[in-house]
């Protein structure tokens, strides 16, 4: 039989198939595939909805359409089974559907999302579809299609799930978009979600991330209103937060709430107390924290903060019985445990007692790392002894090692130093090619020896080598290479090179003209210093509190020369009230 009719009736005869169970007459129904449009099926399978049959009749139905060579199932169909899925409780299976569609490209998009949710009015069934599309986002880290979910939610007044909440706070972290946290946090309550610990500990993280102590205690003093309990990570979070502020009393004051409250303090927590401590060079009260360990095992990161702090308050000795006792409990040192002793040796000059000890590392296996090859390259760039620290650059990159910029930055200086100056310039342009950006000091060292050595052809050549090696020439080098030429009273140098980025059709900037305007001043040209201060004030170039302290010195009689400079500096109104009330 072949069917002839209009759509609804075509509909109706479909359910009653369906309906009656003569699965047999569906085949007929088959032959009519052209019939079988997204519309239809999306009708078929709300009209069996609406009829109360559930899910016996509507998702074989669907998984048979299914079965029609050519025909895959639309978004709308593929939404509405989703929705019938989660109503009935199926949710495995919901989600399963849901995530097979989610990569679709066009699901996320605002447009998309708002027609598909306008087509089912149950409110539950929307926000637990809607929080799981959320979640699977943003475990797939793809955020920003998680938080276009989000805000559609927002938009129809769909109250996510707290879990979907936490999640897509957690990504946001772990992309380091704390910011984000923060609105997206103000949007969930304003939808009327309720935050939980879990929530709070999202916020405590992104405080920690961002050391924001201030909000963190707002956020404690919320939850203590809210009758909202903290938990071990919300004590820890914090513990860590003061200490690393150097915060003892209020990182104490949480193990005390901490003992109060019953939250046994793990083995993070002590060792967030520890380390608060030996940051601030106070080993006895480390040491003391250390013998109090209760319910808790030190680990290899307690034993190592031990040592790392010995070492840094200049006693070896002490940093080597705690090495002693770390292995005596079977903990082994890693890399970081090396790296503290490495780094105490070096700075005593003991250079073959670490070379010892890195040899001790290759015998156990302990592959080094940036840390270890930097800390000796910097020992032998301070000796002079550059050839061996070229050869720990090179077994750097036979270990698969990358020269970060402390690498460059410590090879730089050592060369400069011994006034090795084309290799040094080398260095710094190899740098550059590796994606790394130059200090004020790496240029500072070249500069300087060029000068050492009257060759002041060289700075001004530095920026058009820049551009013969097809490099980026912006204001950020001749800032630097200014800046430095006025700070060694090379202003005729420091005129060429202003004269020559003006000429490149850069233009100046703050640091720049207060460089060489002070310049002026302190050789005693005061009206070319007044040239560069109307010259800022006309393009209205202020100067920043940042500013002011690069320019603070320690010298008496450069101090009193600074003060009337900076008077003069605000009579032309080239600082701001709020700068001035910040110095």
């Amino acid at each position: 039989m072949v069917f002839v009719g209009n759509q609804s009736q075509f509909i109706e005869c479909v359910c009653a198939i369906v309906v009656k169970g003569n699965w047999s007459n569906l085949l007929k129904v088959k032959k009519n595939a052209s019939s079988l449009t997204s519309s239809t099926i999306h009708q078929l399978l709300l009209q069996l909805s609406l009829y109360g049959y559930g899910l016996s009749h509507s998702f074989p139905l669907f998984k048979w359409f299914d079965s029609i060579p050519h025909y895959s199932h639309s978004l709308q169909c593929s939404w509405t089974m989703i929705h019938i899925l989660t109503e009935h409780k199926h949710f495995k299976t919901a989600q399963h559907m849901l995530e097979k569609i989610a990569n679709k490209d066009f699901l996320s998009s605002p447009s998309v999302l708002s027609s598909l949710v306008r087509t089912h009015e149950n409110p539950e069934v929307n926000s637990q579809v809607l929080s799981w599309l959320v979640i699977h986002y943003a475990k797939s880290k793809m955020v920003q299609d998680a938080i276009q979910v989000f805000e559609n939610m927002r938009l129809h007044e769909i109250k996510p799930h707290l879990h979907a909440c936490t999640v897509l706070l957690n990504s946001l972290l772990k992309d380091g978009v704390t910011h984000t946290v923060w609105k997206i946090y103000k949007r969930m309550v304003l939808v009327g979600v309720v935050p939980n610990v879990y929530i709070y500990n999202c916020l405590f993280h992104a405080c920690s991330k961002s050391g924001d102590v201030e909000r963190a205690e707002q956020l404690l003093n919320e939850m203590d209103i809210k009758g909202v309990l903290p938990d071990i990570f919300t004590c820890n979070t914090l513990i860590s937060l003061y200490c690393r502020k150097g915060m003892h009393y209020e990182a104490l004051s949480i193990q005390n709430r901490m003992e109060r409250e019953g939250i046994n303090l793990d083995i993070v927590s002590y060792n967030s107390l520890i380390y608060g401590f030996c940051k601030e060079g106070r080993m006895r009260e480390a040491m003391r924290m250390f013998s109090e360990i209760k319910d808790a095992t030190p680990n290899h990161v307690t034993y190592t903060t031990l040592i790392d702090g010995y070492c840094k308050t200049n006693e070896l000795e002490q940093a080597l019985k705690m090495w002693e006792l770390m292995e005596a409990k079977g903990l082994y040192p890693g890399v970081v445990t090396y790296n503290s002793i490495l780094r105490k040796l070096c700075q005593d000059g003991k250079i073959r007692d670490a070379n010892k000890l890195l040899n001790e590392m290759t015998e156990r296996k302990i592959q080094a790392d940036n840390i270890t090859c930097n800390t000796l390259i910097n020992a032998y760039c301070k000796i002079g002894d550059l050839k061996s620290a070229l050869k720990f650059k090179n077994k750097m990159l036979e270990a698969g090692l990358k020269p970060d910029p402390f690498t460059y930055k410590a090879l730089i200086h050592g060369f400069s130093k011994t006034n090795e100056l084309e290799t040094a310039k080398e260095l710094m342009f190899s740098m550059l090619d590796a994606g790394f950006t130059p200090s004020y000091c790496t240029y500072s060292w070249i500069v300087d020896g060029y000068s050492n050595k009257d060759n002041i052809d060289a700075i001004l050549a530095l920026p058009d080598e820049f551009l013969s090696r097809g490099l980026c020439l912006d204001v950020s080098v001749y800032r630097a290479l200014i800046r430095r030429s006025c700070k060694i009273e090379r202003i005729e140098c420091a005129e060429k090179l202003f004269n020559q980025m003006e000429g490149k059709g850069i233009s100046g900037e703050s640091v720049i003209y207060t460089s060489l305007a002070y310049a002026y001043w302190k050789a005693g040209n005061v009206r070319s210093a007044s040239t560069m201060l109307e010259e800022m004030a006309r393009r209205r170039l202020m100067i920043t509190v940042k500013l002011y302290r690069c320019f603070s010195t320690s010298d008496a009689i450069e101090s009193k020369v600074l003060q009337i400079f900076w008077s003069h500096v605000v009579d032309r109104g080239l600082m701001s009230r709020n700068t001035l009330n910040k110095i």
